[in-house]
């Protein structure tokens, strides 16, 4: 979409500086930013700025001559949010594709695309606004708010409950079966897992992670969640709102992890754990079984414990070949003396 430098700076209310008739049609970096691309710039850049071909660049302070830029609290919150904006897709895209296989009574909104060789199934419903890119499925009963983005090879069982301005990235499977098996003598007989899986609004999911349903209850991602590419979420687990999750981690079954934390990639997260709001945990730590961790600490290692205990007894691993030489030494000089 294009928009004018006055019309960014109205959206993102910020002080215009320069020619808002200025056209924008994309976004990119100060050292990549041509005449058409919106930009932003931390403090510490502010000499790209003067320099840079941008044609309108987001600034917290200062003066730039002969330069146009929007004055704003927070100039990369504001940049991603303009970007968005900017960057929107054209709802003339709307419509569904003739390869598409949509069953009689499923519900589709306005303004929804519907990509080629996607599947909707019975009963499900997709809201206003809604992509659906191509090779989709979407199960029966399934629900879709508004808004939202489903890139392609997107699945989603029956009965998944989505919110609206969620993005789900290609790859992605929501509501398989958890991995839930009892032992019966000399084999493993399956569990139910009839549970749901509930995705609230303005959550993200990466490509080719994937979020399993309930077994006799309900998973469930709130408000706000981001999850990286490659994650896996098993049955039963909720993830509090504004929560981020980085790549590989693996989060298992009947655990919580409260609002606001912050979990590092690789990390695992053992059954029935409970992650209290504000944890933050660094990358490749390990959350034991059934263990309770404290919130508003940074944690690293497995088991996880504050970070600063955990650069200690590296420290002090990595002095024990020399501290084990000496004691041998010293140990040689007490039975030479003998």
């Amino acid at each position: 979409m294009k928009r004018t430098a006055r019309e960014i700076a109205d959206y993102a209310a910020g002080e215009l500086r320069g020619d808002g008739t200025i056209t924008l049609t994309s976004v990119a970096s100060l050292k990549n930013a041509g005449a058409g691309d919106l930009s932003y710039a931390e403090e510490k850049f502010h000499d790209q700025v003067k320099t840079c071909a941008a044609g309108c660049v987001f600034v917290r302070s200062g003066e730039f001559p002969g330069k146009t830029v929007v004055v704003v609290k927070n100039p990369k919150v504001a940049f991603a949010r303009a970007a968005a904006w900017l960057l929107a897709a054209d709802v003339d895209q709307a419509g569904i594709h003739p390869s598409a296989v949509v069953a009689p009574d499923a519900s589709i909104g306005n303004n929804v695309k519907i990509g080629a060789g996607a599947v909707i199934e019975a009963g499900a419903q997709v809201g206003d606004s809604t992509v659906v890119e191509a090779g989709c499925y979407i199960g029966q009963n399934t629900r879709i708010g508004s808004r939202s983005v489903l890139y392609p090879r997107v699945v989603l069982y029956a009965g998944v409950e989505v919110g609206n301005g969620v993005i789900i990235h290609s790859g992605a499977v929501i509501g398989a079966d958890g991995f839930g098996f009892v032992r019966d003598g000399d084999h493993y007989v399956k569990f139910p897992q009839i549970g749901g899986v509930i995705i609230e609004d303005d959550v993200e999911i990466g490509a080719n992670t994937c979020i399993d349903r309930g077994s006799l209850e309900t998973t469930i991602i709130r408000r706000g969640a981001k999850i990286d590419n490659l994650v896996q979420v098993a049955h039963n687990v909720e993830i509090g709102e504004h929560t981020v999750i980085a790549s590989q981690t693996g989060i298992s079954g009947s655990s919580t992890i409260g609002a606001n934390a912050v979990i590092g990639g690789q990390v695992g997260i053992g059954e029935h754990a409970r992650l209290d709001n504000n944890t933050i945990i660094g990358g490749q730590g390990g959350v034991l079984n059934d263990k309770r961790v404290r919130g508003g600490v940074v944690l690293w290692g497995t088991p996880v414990r504050p970070v600063k205990e955990v650069l200690e007894q590296q420290a002090a691993l990595a002095r024990l070949p020399r501290l084990l030489r000496e004691i041998a030494e010293l140990k040689r000089k007490i039975l030479g003396e003998k």
